[in-house]
């Protein structure tokens, strides 16, 4: 009798994810698939045999592959220094890590456009020290979608990793080092394979959410095409929704793949779970 209940609380938010995200997303799939009637691959081999879309393909999945590895990068410190605080300044601490998502996605693209132009403060700053003579060209490359994106998801892997991180027991880390281990070991041999489930969680929704990100990248990448921008150009500039729909399946089995992939890399690393 309880099952049941429980059962019919779920059925709601089943049947709002069946209707308006499940259905959709296998009517977009199934239409790429269509031609005339027919099954056909056309749409997909017409895409792997366009160099302009193997470009835009590569150019995704290095900037959100070097995207995740710079926010784990600079995450993982910081989420450990913060799940070693006391209560009051943990929460003052993940409030500040938390802020920046409560700012439009917009408008901190726009901040950075005023910092990485020609005349903006980072080449102004430069130039005043005399490091460079030449403004640096930094907007409108992969480097500065990089550096957007790092902006964008950062919190998200901070906040992943410290929800992990402060179930980890701190005198475990003191029995690695009273059994000879260095800090630095104690920390590579307990702490990092105990917040394997949190740097997977917090390395794929950076990942998958640098793949898919449109904002920043349309607006810090100018005429460097990413898989999301170019989806946005066939569907609404030209109008072109069959392609949109094989570029949008493309993005699809990347983001499960990546997921498999990064399980297995979780169950390699901490095989007991």
């Amino acid at each position: 009798m309880k099952k049941t209940y429980l059962s019919l609380l779920l059925l709601p938010g089943f049947l709002f994810l069946a209707v308006f995200m499940l259905v959709p997303i296998v009517l977009t799939i199934g239409s790429t698939f269509a031609d005339q009637g027919r099954i056909s691959l056309g749409g997909y081999l017409h895409f792997f045999r366009d160099p302009y879309f193997i470009k835009i393909l590569w150019t995704t999945l290095r900037v959100s592959l070097v995207t995740t590895a710079l926010c784990i990068l600079l995450g993982f410190p910081v989420a450990y220094y913060i799940s070693r605080q006391g209560a009051r300044r943990k929460g003052l601490l993940l409030a500040l890590a938390i802020f920046p998502l409560l700012t439009s996605s917009v408008v901190r693209s726009f901040s950075w456009m005023i910092i990485l132009g020609k005349k903006g403060l980072l080449n102004n700053a430069l130039i005043a020290i005399g490091l460079i003579k030449e403004p640096l060209d930094i907007l409108y490359t992969p480097a500065a979608m990089m550096i957007g994106l790092v902006h964008l998801f950062l919190p998200l892997i901070i906040i992943t990793l410290v929800g992990v991180m402060e179930n980890i027991d701190p005198d475990l880390v003191k029995a690695a080092e009273s059994l000879g281990a260095g800090r630095f070991k104690a920390f590579c041999q307990v702490i990092v394979p105990l917040s394997v489930p949190g740097l997977i969680i917090g390395s794929i929704l950076v990942f998958v959410g640098s793949l898919t990100a449109y904002t920043t990248p349309a607006l810090l990448g100018g005429k460097q095409r990413v898989i999301s921008t170019f989806l946005y150009q066939n569907a609404i500039t030209l109008n072109d929704w069959y392609s949109a729909s094989v570029i949008a399946t493309i993005m699809i089995v990347i983001t499960f793949l990546v997921i498999g992939i990064m399980n297995k890399i979780a169950n390699k690393l901490n095989p007991k779970g």
